[in-house]
């Protein structure tokens, strides 16, 4: 016999207006918003969710939606999703594709919000069957790490009550029809260092009258690539990755200054502070070392925390989703290099607050079956991934990704 949530949240699912829920998506993906921009995107969400009956509230955190519905006694649960896409110049050849040059929801994100919106629909459509409170969050900017912190200072939780637990879920590749839970870590830390090589810039005909900070910069890309091979141990994980150089405007012409934009990604806080600190410390050798005019200077910028499953919330979810779903649909990847700010939704005076996170595999079938390998691993690897300018989600997760929060929030409001 199913259990009491699972088998409700099947029925609260059963008649799902599939095409309706397919329009919004593509709505969406035509429509895609960057970080803190997201107004369209937003409106739409709290007009769908005053239509369900959710009290709402706008403009929270910046362009942050907050519905809640309050149903008679029980615990809060609050479902949230991302809205903001990114600066992706769109290559999926869509009927559907961005109609916003070099703006692309890439990450999922507009998959997030359809999944988001069935559910909060469903929930309220079937209220009968439940009792608590249920908070429902269009969350900005997670792709800048800022959107969950902006909202939590907005006074989310004084202006709402406090969830007794936070639910969310992200589309990721892989043969559509998985989905990956991690108890305890589940995604790292992510931190962005931005480096600027101060030089004296001058003739390309005389590099003898300079101190060229292009060569300081190229010198100092290969000796931080020393960082995680020569001074993290091989127990820890950790990546660090030069994402951007930028010098010199023309060919003959050496530069006054280099920039140079990277990323450090961490599973633990003692090891990003020794990251940082070692990259403080190559960056001043290496412009000492070629008799640079100043120190460089080193900048932390965005800093995306760890996400930590807490174990009981997590395994309770996971045992939902094998209840509805089927228990060989569950797997656990382990922890992931990527990094969300979510955890900063489950920040609160009184202590963390426990949460799940989860993926969803999204990738057509057509085309997993046609990448290369002979393990999961191999073709996961091949198939377009989250940020590809080819990230193309298989619309027939949609029905699945509204269940699965569904049938999460119904494990904590189905007595």
């Amino acid at each position: 016999m199913t259990p009491a949530a699972a088998r409700t949240a099947l029925d609260l699912t059963a008649d799902l207006p599939v095409p309706a829920l397919e329009d919004l998506y593509r709505d969406l993906h035509r429509h895609p918003e960057l970080s803190l921009s997201e107004h369209r995107t937003a409106a739409g969400l709290a007009e769908r969710l005053r239509t369900a009956g959710y009290e709402t509230a706008e403009g929270v955190g910046g362009t942050g939606v907050v519905g809640m519905l309050r149903n008679g006694d029980g615990p809060t649960v609050l479902l949230r999703a991302d809205m903001d896409a990114l600066p992706v110049t769109e290559e999926t050849g869509l009927p559907y594709a961005s109609e916003h040059d070099g703006v692309m929801h890439a990450c999922g994100h507009d998959l997030h919000v359809t999944w988001l919106t069935g559910a909060a629909e469903a929930l309220a459509a079937g209220r009968d069957a439940w009792s608590g409170t249920l908070l429902v969050v269009g969350q900005p900017a997670e792709e800048t790490g800022q959107g969950a912190a902006l909202m939590a200072a907005d006074g989310l939780y004084e202006r709402f009550p406090r969830p007794d637990v936070l639910l969310a879920q992200h589309a990721v590749p892989g043969p559509a029809g998985l989905y990956a839970h991690s108890p305890g870590l589940i995604m790292s830390a992510s931190t962005d260092v931005d480096i600027v090589v101060h030089g004296r810039g001058g003739h390309g005909s005389r590099p003898e009258s300079t101190v060229d900070p292009v060569v300081t910069a190229a010198y100092l890309v290969t000796r931080l690539q020393t960082v995680v091979s020569r001074e993290i141990a091989a127990r820890e994980s950790a990546v660090l990755t030069v994402g951007r150089i930028e010098a010199g405007t023309r060919h003959n012409i050496i530069p006054s200054e280099a920039r140079i934009a990277l990323n450090i990604r961490t599973q633990s806080e003692e090891v990003r502070q020794r990251m940082i600190a070692a990259i403080g410390r190559i960056a001043e050798g290496e412009c000492r070392t070629a008799g640079c005019p100043r120190e460089p200077d080193v900048t932390v910028g965005n800093t995306f925390p760890v996400t930590v499953n807490d174990y009981e919330t997590d395994r309770r979810i996971a045992a939902v989703h094998g209840q509805v779903f089927g228990a060989a649909t569950i797997l656990d990847p382990g922890p992931a290099m990527g990094s969300e700010d979510f955890a900063h939704l489950a920040q609160h005076e009184g202590g963390r607050l426990p949460y799940s996170y989860w993926f969803v595999t999204c990738t057509p079938a057509d085309v997993w079956n046609a990448a290369p390998g002979t393990d999961l691993m191999d073709r996961f690897a091949a198939v377009p991934s989250n940020h590809s300018p080819h990230f193309a989600p298989d619309l027939s997760t949609l029905v699945p990704g509204v269940r699965t929060l569904v049938s999460g929030a119904l494990s904590y409001l189905v007595h």
